[in-house]
């Protein structure tokens, strides 16, 4: 006899709740596995919205993709809020255990990549196997080109015919298609409100990239970070990185 449904059962709460093991006896580290834990949930979201929104754009279905992209910004916002409480464990309550995390770092983790190379950042970190899958496939922007192209614009093929897997070149051609697009809204309005959602992914995690600078800077100053990296300078260098960088541009040109 198949057992009734409960909500701990349809959760997978035993595995869930039992998937946190410190390894000091620090009670800050439960802290810090929960809210590490709980952003790698919240990336594999992300993921299955940007994948669902990839697919709805290269059939040129707009309105339709318009939902899971302005959720992922906001599931954007929720991870930007998470940094809030982990700058409640001061240095002194970091210093306490850092040293278990060993060569372990977020700047490994293959979905935060992922993440980054479905949007179009692409190159550099270390990347794992879901970031190398999707590098050869055409990013979100790549994919708001080419529907672009489709209604009628004239792009370079150096945005429309590219090696996928390279790092994308912003293009003087494709900041003026978009900026004709933003001149007249109400004729482009589906593209326009394509623009603007991506607009809102790019700004969230703007937003998420300086207060994790922030965070990293008060809990551990300049020191080095764990992995090997810089830390707050690494870091840093990241603030002006921009998924969908002709969409800023342009508004110097309206």
């Amino acid at each position: 006899m198949t057992e009734p449904m409960t909500y701990g059962r349809y959760l997978a709460l035993d595995q869930l709740l039992s998937a946190q093991h410190p390894i000091s006896d620090e009670h800050d580290e439960l802290l810090f596995i929960v809210i590490h834990q709980t952003k790698e949930l919240w990336l594999k979201q992300t993921i299955a919205e940007l994948e669902a929104a990839l697919a709805l754009v290269r059939t040129d279905q707009l309105v339709e993709a318009y939902k899971g992209l302005a959720r992922v910004s906001r599931i954007q916002a929720v991870m930007t809020l998470s940094w809030d409480i982990l700058t409640t464990m001061t240095p002194s309550d970091y210093s306490r255990f850092r040293d278990v995390l060993g060569s372990s770092s977020g700047f490994q983790s293959d979905q935060f990549r992922a993440v980054e190379t479905l949007l179009g950042l692409r190159g550099g970190g270390v990347p794992g196997p879901l970031t190398d899958g999707y590098s050869a496939r055409p990013s979100l922007w790549d994919e708001a080109n080419l529907a672009l192209a489709r209604a009628g614009f004239d792009l370079p093929e150096a945005a429309t015919q590219r090696d996928w897997a390279s790092p994308y070149r912003p293009s003087a051609e494709v900041e003026a298609a978009w900026a004709r697009v933003y001149r007249d809204p109400h004729r482009w309005w589906e593209l326009y409100q394509l623009a603007e959602k991506l607009v809102d992914i790019d700004d969230a995690l703007a937003t998420w990239r300086h207060k994790h600078v922030l965070t990293v800077s008060r809990v551990i100053g300049m020191k080095p970070g764990t992995g090997g990296t810089p830390g707050v300078p690494y870091l840093e260098k990241t603030l002006a990185k921009r998924a969908f960088p002709e969409l800023w541009t342009l508004r110097t040109l309206l």
